[in-house]
This record gives C-alpha cells, structure tokens and sequence, in this order.
C-alpha cells in the first residue's frame, strides 16, 4: 500500500531527512520514524475495536465494505484520470514538531504522517479496520495494526538505508510516477469492484460460493492457522431489508470492471487523435 500517491510521498520526506546524518544516527532516524508511523497505525486499530465494541459495527460492517469499496473505486478512477478528483495532501510541518531534536522530529513525523495512510481510499487498509471492527477485540486491533504499520514502514527505512549508503532510489520512482499511478488505479478499480459487490445486499453470500472463498477455507483447514482465519458459509444480518440476486453479482462485478477499461480505451484513442 506504500505506492499510494498519499503515502509514496512519505519515501520523499524520511530519506532526506535521514541522509547527511551518518550511517548510525540516520539508520536510527529512519527506524524512528517507522516506529512514529506503526504507532499511529495501531492507534487506528485499537480506536476501531473499541468503538466496534460499543457501537455494534459488525451489524453494519457490510454496509463499510461499501463505502470503503466505492471510496477506493473513486480514486481508482482518479489515478487513471478518468475523472478529477482532489485529495489531501501533505502540507508542511507543524512548528511543534520543527522545533524538536533530530530523533523526536523523525519519530513525530512518522506520527504525524501515518495519518496519510487513513484519509487516502487504502483499501486493504479499510478492510483491515472492518475485519477488526467485527472482532471487537481491542487485542486484535492493537496487534493487526502493529502488523499492518511494521509492513508499511519496512519499505521505507529500506529507502532510507539505500540513501544512507550512498544508493537514491527515489530518483527512479520518480521517473516511473506515471506507471505507478496507472499501476495503482488498475489495482484499486479491481479491489473497489470487489468490496462493492461484498457490500452489497447479497453480494457476499454469493462471494462465498465462489472458488476464491472456497480455496481459502480449503488453504485454513489444512494448515496450523487458528480457527478465526476460517471464513466459511454463515448467515448474515441483513441490514438492507432486500438482496441482490446472486446471478446478478458476477454482472455487477464484470461491469465495473470492464467499465472504466472501454472508458480508458476510448480516451487513449481520443489523445492519439488531439
């Protein structure tokens, strides 16, 4: 999720910061600014299990696969520049934070910053914070989310040491900005489809007879992974009062795929002939 135009910025705020310290204090730079990172993650994570817990979320969690689906769709079709849209952006560097030593600069930054992660349509990242909205576990919430802010920084503190000794990468994500965009929305375009049609009345039952669902339940049982990763048939409350007949989803799924692929086809071809 790093190559997000909301958070592939962060790679050009921590290696520059961390350059030019030397090898120990910019390494330990880096790490604390991945440490400030993972520590507003988690915050997310606990913040989320415990309103799941006071709120009921797992009655409507169907109706955030939705949102969380249409919102990354959105910005999918954005990053093709199918359509405009403006996101928050990072905008400076509170005077709080500037006026503090070197190593608490890099461990508030990272703080600060871990923010992007959540105001950008990061899918995996809404899915993450559905799944621990079910649970209501603050213990889930906390170690799901230390997991997820330990994965986003590793690529970042790796940046970061590339630059201590002396290897920028960021000059080629630079250079590669335009596919990565396209990369990413094509990505986001197929993982919003999917949480839409998880979202929808019916859609997720008809999601569970599929071979995907299927495989998974097939991959748990055969393995040492403890009995929560087990996704199998179940009810669900139905929050909508109707459902989408099951024949119908595939379609739905289909079409908003295949949608913004005629859509990009089309404007491809209008400016080959501008």
């Amino acid at each position: 999720m790093i190559v997000l135009p909301c958070t592939l910025p962060l790679v050009f705020i921590i290696v520059p910061l961390s350059m030019g310290q030397g090898h120990k204090k910019g390494l330990f730079m880096a790490l604390l600014f991945g440490a400030g990172l993972t520590t507003t993650i988690t915050s997310y994570g606990i913040g989320v299990a415990i309103l799941g817990k006071t709120a009921s979320l797992d009655q409507i969690s169907f109706l955030m696969f939705l949102v969380a689906g249409i919102a990354a769709f959105v910005f999918g079709l954005s990053q093709l520049k199918l359509i405009k849209l403006k996101m928050p952006s990072y905008s400076g560097t509170p005077r709080f934070i500037q006026n503090r030593g070197d190593y608490a600069k890099s461990f508030l930054m990272g703080t600060l910053l871990g923010n992007a992660g959540v105001g950008c349509p990061n899918p995996l990242f809404y899915w993450l914070l559905i799944y621990v909205a079910n649970t209501s576990s603050v213990e889930i919430g906390a170690s799901l989310g230390l997991v997820h802010g330990i994965g986003r920084s590793i690529p970042l503190i790796l940046m970061s040491v590339l630059a201590i000794i002396g290897i920028n990468a960021t000059k080629n994500l630079t250079s590669k900005r335009v596919s990565i965009e396209k990369a990413t929305g094509w990505m986001l375009v197929v993982i919003g489809s999917f949480l839409i049609i998880n979202g929808l009345p019916g859609g997720h039952q008809w999601y569970e007879g599929t071979f995907v669902h299927i495989a998974w339940n097939n991959l748990v049982s055969i393995t040492s992974l403890p009995p929560e990763f087990h996704v199998g048939q179940h009810m669900h409350e139905n929050i909508y009062g109707y459902e989408v007949p099951k024949e119908y989803a595939p379609i739905i799924l289909f079409g908003l795929i295949a949608i913004p692929v005629v859509w990009y086809v089309i404007n491809r071809k209008k400016e080959v002939i501008i």
